[in-house]
């Protein structure tokens, strides 16, 4: 860690000046996830669309997709997907929905399905969810995160002052919007696991431009006269090493996650992996940079003369 801290200390970078660019790379991101959100919208898994899913695997050789569903055709199941999954190619994820979608049909589906495959393969997992208690998953999920990001919303509001308030949620935002864009883009499985995944992406967005934040504000009481552009910079640039180390040690982990973790994880990681590498982004090129729409000394003042005793720390 050191060493890393010694390489990108004291750096000088002009954070701002790609700003624009910035803005666009975002336009372009949340443009294309409405896109696919509205046209294809998304793979929900097992938990909120009910069915059956299972992670079997070949007992010898290669799992082969296409003679697994030609023998489970045969059961003229409502659904069936079968994927290949894991680096070895042994691996299969099925997905399957009975007829009738109610639970003595999904048990029915799974028993069939495993007299089927028994002789060449191994079931690794079996989980069976009925559609009621999809439907009421999804509803819990989607609210669970609704209260959450409005939890969060009003923390960093009454952290803040309003205008590093804006800051924080828009970047907020930004990053839960376009990650879940991708989960659609990419048609992953949208389940419980990814709503998690989403939760504390949005933790992890939220502290990241908190600790920016802090530091701008500190230096806009140790700095008085350096003009608001290079304040904005510099507070960058001083946490710029804790900002790249503290994302690496978490794309480490996220990384081993999407690579060895399996298909249950895999869109876990996912979610952790491009949510870290785009609150990151978005702390620096698009957070910051709303600051700058505000002459942020006039509002500290203001500030200090309503309350003499500035913000409660």
């Amino acid at each position: 860690m050191k060493i890393f801290s010694w390489i990108i200390k004291d750096t000088t970078i002009d954070f701002l000046k790609w700003r624009k660019l910035g803005y666009v790379i975002s336009l372009l991101l949340i443009a294309a996830s409405i896109a696919s959100i509205t046209l294809r919208g998304f793979n929900y898994g097992i938990d909120f669309s009910g069915g059956v899913a299972m992670d079997v695997r070949a007992k010898s050789g290669m799992a082969d997709v296409e003679k697994v569903r030609a023998q489970l055709a045969e059961l003229k199941l409502d659904e069936l997907n079968i994927q290949s999954v894991g680096k070895e190619g042994n691996q299969l994820l099925i997905r399957a929905q009975a007829n009738n979608a109610d639970e003595e049909s999904q048990r029915i589906a799974v028993n069939q399905i495993q007299e089927i495959l028994g002789s060449d393969y191994t079931f690794e997992s079996i989980e069976s969810v009925g559609p009621q208690v999809g439907d009421e998953l999804k509803r819990s999920g989607i609210l669970a995160s609704i209260f959450a990001c409005i939890a969060i919303s009003m923390y960093v509001w009454f952290r803040f002052e309003w205008r590093f308030a804006l800051g924080a949620l828009l970047g907020l935002f930004h990053d839960i919007f376009i990650t879940v864009g991708l989960l659609s883009i990419f048609h992953l499985d949208f389940s419980l696991t990814t709503i998690a995944a989403i939760l504390t992406l949005a933790g992890y967005s939220v502290n990241d431009t908190v600790v920016t934040f802090d530091r701008i504000r500190e230096n806009l009481q140790k700095f008085k006269k350096m003009p608001q552009y290079d304040l904005l910079n510099k507070s960058i640039n001083d946490i710029f090493s804790r900002t790249i180390l503290t994302s690496l040690t978490t794309l480490l982990a996220s990384l081993a996650l999407l690579i060895f973790g399996g298909a249950a994880l895999y869109s876990f990681a996912f979610v952790i992996t491009a949510g870290v590498v785009i609150g990151t982004y978005s702390s620096i090129f698009v957070s910051v940079p709303i600051l700058d729409w505000f002459d942020l000394r006039k509002a500290a003042q203001e500030e200090e003369n309503v309350n003499p005793f500035g913000n409660v720390q």
